[in-house]
């Protein structure tokens, strides 16, 4: 007789896969859970193992500390892939806004839609330590474009550093404020390069914004290229402290892989001088601007 698969261990294994990949995606280490969602660190290695049987009340408190929602953790998938972004812009819709979303899912309505999207500039990508700032302020200055470092203006903007109002609101609260900074830097009228934080990514509404409105670009590196720039920069945060350092580095990266690579395109720069990232990226931002300057209505770039 053949072993049928245990259907409640199968739920169990993917729903400690499910939480790893958000806590990678939320930049989290266990140590940096724990102490949120104030659940033992041991709890949650059995948790992400398959081998706790946690109650909703616990599962729920996981889910408050990483600032995501209930239902990604127990859903058991076969979503499209947007779902995420339309569950939130619905849940943030007005009632003629989801109205009108009836109307074009039910196939009516659809010669109302404007198409095009305005072209806000260029958008770096990746995880901590890629040189998005490093190279975006690089490219910006040979095109001839404002640089916006995205957490920057949510400091300015709120008065507060990222440390304190992750500390006062949570991630919740940051993702919030980030979007908030997000959608005022949209509303200017010139193009800028902008440098994003590599977990902005975690925020479904956030990141369409990103992909819709910017030729987005992932900046890849290995993860001892991350791991020793960060070092450099004297910021580990989330890992701080913590000896599993670069494997919680190599879970961050592999549960955002799938997002970064929704990029307009990749510039891989690992093994490379600043100065030779730094001619990838002019490179790759030089083809698309002179092929689309036209339909991005772009006045010029600098050659």
């Amino acid at each position: 007789m053949t072993d049928q698969p245990d259907p409640e261990t199968d739920f169990l294994e993917q729903l400690g896969q499910r939480v790893r990949t958000m806590r990678g995606l939320r930049g989290m280490s266990r140590k940096v859970l724990a102490k949120v969602s104030g659940i033992s660190e041991r709890y949650i290695a059995q948790l992400e193992g398959g081998k706790g049987n946690v109650s909703i009340i616990l599962l729920r408190r996981v889910a408050q500390a990483m600032g995501a929602h209930l239902e990604d953790l127990i859903s058991a998938g076969g979503m499209v892939e947007d779902w995420p972004v339309i569950r939130d812009l619905v849940r943030n819709g007005t009632p003629a806004q989801i109205a009108q979303a009836k109307d074009i899912l039910a196939g009516r309505g659809l010669s109302k839609l404007h198409l095009r999207t305005p072209f806000n500039g260029i958008a770096l990508i990746g995880l901590r330590g890629a040189g998005k700032s490093t190279l975006g302020k690089l490219l910006a200055d040979k095109i001839g474009w404002a640089f916006v470092e995205l957490n920057k203006e949510i400091e300015h903007q709120n008065g507060l550093s990222i440390a304190e109002i992750i500390a006062m609101y949570g991630q919740e609260g940051f993702r919030r404020l980030e979007q908030t900074a997000l959608n005022n830097l949209l509303a200017g009228k010139e193009p800028v390069v902008l440098a994003t934080g590599g977990g902005i990514v975690s925020e479904p509404l956030t990141f369409d914004r990103v992909l819709s409105s910017f030729y987005t670009i992932w900046l890849k590196a290995k993860p001892e290229e991350h791991m020793a720039r960060v070092r450099r920069q004297g910021d580990l945060r989330p890992m701080a402290d913590d000896r599993s350092a670069m494997q919680e580095l190599r879970t961050i990266l592999l549960s955002r892989e799938p997002l970064y690579a929704r990029a307009s395109t990749t510039v891989d720069t690992a093994g490379l001088s600043k100065e030779k990232a730094a001619s990838q990226l002019v490179s790759a931002v030089s083809r698309i601007l002179d092929t689309n300057a036209e339909a991005f209505g772009l006045r010029s770039a600098a050659s």
